[in-house]
C-alpha cells in the first residue's frame, strides 16, 4: 500500500470516527439540556402561539420521550450503519433531504470566503514578505491582531452598521444574489485573510532569505521570474497546510454568520434545530459538518503532495 493509499484510508477512518463521536455527543448534549423537549418540538411544529399541554403530551407519546434514552441512541446508530440519518421530528422530512437543501448555500458561502481570502490575503502577505519590516508589514501586523481579536458576530455587526446602515450600498440580510453574499463572506474572510497575510509573509520572507533565492538573484533573474520559478511553490506549502488548520474556524464561522445574516445553510438549520430540539437534524448537521472538515483536510493533504515533489516520491513508494 502506497503512502497516498494509507493517507486516504486514514482519512476515511477519521471521517467514520468523527461521524460516530459527533453524533453520540450531539445526542447526549441535547438529552442533557433543561426544559421540556416535547413542548419545544410541539412549538417548532405548530408555533408558540398554538402549542399547549395537550399538543406537548401528544408529541411526547408519539416520539416516546418518556422512555430511556439508550434505545433511541441505539436506533440512530443502527440507521447510521445503514447510511440513514433518520427523520426530522419537526418537519417529518428525511434528514438527508433537509441537509441537501441547506448544503449548497453553505458551500457557496465557504467558496466566496476562500476566494476573498486569496484575493485579499495573498497579495498583501507577498508584498510584506518581500519587504519585511516596512510600513506595510507593520500595518498588516496591527490589522491581523485587531481582526483576529474580533469575534465573527461583532465584526458582522460592524460591517452591517457601516455598509447597510451608514452607507446603504449592501443588504443587511437575505439571499439569492451576489450583493447579499458579500457581507457574510467578508465577515468570515477578513480575519482569515489577515492571518493568511502573516503566514504568507513569513513563508515568503524565509524563501527570500534562502541560498537558492540569492543564487537566482546572482544569476540576474528579474524579480518576477525569480518569484515565479523559485518563490511561489516553496512559499505555498506552509500556506496550504495552514488552511487545513483554519477549516474548523470556517465551519464555526458559517454557523454564526448564517444566523446573523438570516441566510439559509447548514449553520442556520442547526441553530433552528437546537431551538426546536430536533435531535436527528442536529446529529445529521453536525455529522455533515464534521465530514466536510475531514474532506477539506484530505484536499489539503492532496495539495501538499502536488506542491512538494519530495512528498510525492515518498507517497509513490
Amino acid at each position: 500500500m502506497t503512502r497516498w493509499q494509507r493517507s486516504l484510508a486514514q482519512r476515511l477512518l477519521q471521517a467514520g470516527l468523527v461521524a460516530l463521536l459527533v453524533g453520540v455527543f450531539s445526542f447526549l448534549i441535547m438529552r442533557a439540556l433543561p426544559g421540556d423537549a416535547a413542548y419545544r418540538i410541539a412549538a417548532a411544529r405548530y408555533g408558540y402561539d398554538l402549542v399547549d399541554g395537550a399538543a406537548a403530551a401528544a408529541v411526547r407519546a408519539e416520539l416516546g420521550l418518556d422512555g430511556h434514552w439508550l434505545p433511541a441512541l441505539g436506533r440512530w446508530l443502527a440507521d447510521l450503519a445503514q447510511g440513514r440519518l433518520g427523520v426530522s421530528v419537526v418537519s417529518g422530512e428525511p434528514v438527508w433531504h433537509e441537509l441537501l437543501h441547506e448544503l449548497l448555500p453553505s458551500l457557496g458561502l465557504a467558496a466566496a470566503t476562500l476566494a476573498l481570502v486569496a484575493l485579499l490575503g495573498l497579495p498583501l502577505g507577498l508584498a510584506c514578505g518581500l519587504r519585511p519590516g516596512g510600513r506595510l508589514d507593520r500595518l498588516s501586523l496591527a490589522l491581523a491582531v485587531a481582526l483576529r481579536a474580533l469575534p465573527p458576530f461583532a465584526l458582522g455587526l460592524v460591517l452591517i452598521l457601516l455598509f447597510a446602515v451608514q452607507l446603504p450600498v449592501l443588504p443587511a440580510a437575505g439571499h439569492g444574489d451576489a450583493a447579499s453574499l458579500l457581507l457574510p463572506a467578508l465577515t468570515l474572510a477578513l480575519p482569515l485573510a489577515a492571518t493568511a497575510a502573516r503566514v504568507v509573509r513569513e513563508a515568503v520572507a524565509a524563501v527570500a532569505a534562502s541560498a537558492y533565492w540569492a543564487f537566482g538573484r546572482g544569476k540576474g533573474l528579474p524579480g518576477a521570474v525569480l518569484l515565479w520559478r523559485h518563490g511561489l511553490r516553496n512559499a505555498a506549502l506552509p500556506v496550504v497546510a495552514w488552511l487545513g488548520v483554519q477549516a474548523v474556524l470556517l465551519v464555526e464561522g458559517v454557523v454564526i454568520v448564517e444566523t446573523l445574516f438570516a441566510r439559509p445553510g447548514l449553520g442556520h438549520a442547526m441553530v433552528h434545530a437546537v431551538f426546536g430540539r430536533d435531535v436527528p437534524m442536529i446529529q445529521g448537521t453536525a455529522l455533515l459538518l464534521g465530514a466536510l472538515f475531514v474532506g477539506f483536510n484530505a484536499l489539503v493533504d492532496a495539495a501538499c503532495l502536488a506542491l512538494d515533489p519530495r512528498r510525492r516520491d515518498e507517497a509513490a513508494e
